[in-house]
């Protein structure tokens, strides 16, 4: 769910700058989903949801982001059903004042982007006014907080960063951490991605295989889109997500909600169905439900598998509007 379109990177694969400028107008705050909105979708989803997670954007932009992850810990569940565990995708940055409140909210999970460790690629892949270093404090405070195991997730572009993944897997080796790099996405229109850009989840194993020897390991869900590997030498676990290269359509189980109430049921989709307009024309609990009924089970994205045969261009949505 994402809960903002406004983030402070400029990330070269999401938010470039020359697109997103000053002047670029975000979602005004009246046609965004109000957190007693989302909690009723969450509501309204219970018991079939595997796992909530709030993105943006950059989620912790959004005022009091926190009471809203109050509202789903203590409401997406109902009598005789667990709750699903929220969890929070962050580029870290606002974790040094965000973290404690996260943790005291009932917030379970928590991803930060870090996509190079040095200082001058981590400035060309986001085009911020943050460091690396800031990234880092906000892991730390994480940890302080209670959130002992993270994911961090790096997309590989090549010619940018794919230096950074031995350093990488150096720095979270042992640290109970989760490593995850992601292959670089033809999501959205304005990231100007080109298919020789991507470093497969292929190389990125044997580039970390050759000083860190790896071994793969079944996923824990048939749904999760990381493919797993664990060093030989018991240094933890990494994940590799393959979107390009090994396209998962088939077994994917996410449904997405833009920050305006509008449901995809891909990352790579071009259009979306209303929720905002019902929910705030009092519609029922069970009209509300056959509406996502209806989409989820009339559903047939591929486009990851069928990337390769399609000759017309498509309109796609920004990751920044869906939710990265």
């Amino acid at each position: 769910m994402s809960v903002t379109d406004r983030c402070n990177f400029r990330c070269r694969y999401c938010m470039p700058r020359e697109r997103f400028a000053k002047d670029h107008a975000f979602l005004p705050r009246a046609e965004l989903l109000t957190f007693e909105e989302v909690a009723r979708v969450v509501g309204l989803l219970r018991g079939t949801l595997r796992k909530v997670r709030l993105t943006g954007g950059e989620p912790l932009l959004r005022r009091d982001v926190s009471q809203l992850v109050a509202m789903l810990s203590n409401g997406s569940g109902s009598p005789g059903t667990a709750r699903a565990p929220v969890a929070l995708t962050t580029n870290g940055v606002l974790l040094p004042q965000f973290a404690e409140p996260l943790a005291r909210a009932g917030l379970t999970r928590l991803t930060v982007s870090l996509d190079a460790l040095d200082a001058d690629v981590f400035a060309a892949v986001t085009d911020a006014d943050y460091g690396v270093e800031d990234v880092l404090a906000g892991i730390d405070s994480a940890v302080a907080a209670g959130f002992r195991q993270l994911k961090i997730n790096c997309v590989v572009r090549r010619g940018l960063n794919e230096s950074q993944i031995p350093k990488l897997a150096r720095r979270f080796h042992g640290s109970g951490h989760v490593l995850r790099f992601i292959e670089y996405m033809d999501v959205g229109a304005t990231n100007g991605w080109r298919s020789e850009q991507v470093v497969s989840a292929a190389e990125i194993i044997e580039r970390i295989d050759r000083e860190l020897p790896l071994e793969a390991v079944e996923r824990a869900q048939h749904t999760d889109v990381a493919s797993r590997y664990r060093y030989r030498d018991g240094g933890g676990e990494i994940g590799v997500i393959a979107s390009v290269t090994q396209p998962f359509c088939g077994a994917c189980s996410r449904l997405r909600l833009s920050a305006d109430g509008k449901l995809y049921t891909c990352l790579f989709a071009t259009t979306g169905t209303d929720l905002r307009g019902p929910l705030r024309a009092g519609a029922s609990d069970a009209e509300l439900l056959a509406l996502v009924r209806g989409l989820w089970e009339s559903r047939a994205d591929r486009y990851s598998e069928q990337r390769e045969q399609l000759v017309m261009p498509r309109r796609k949505l920004e990751m920044s509007y869906l939710g990265g």
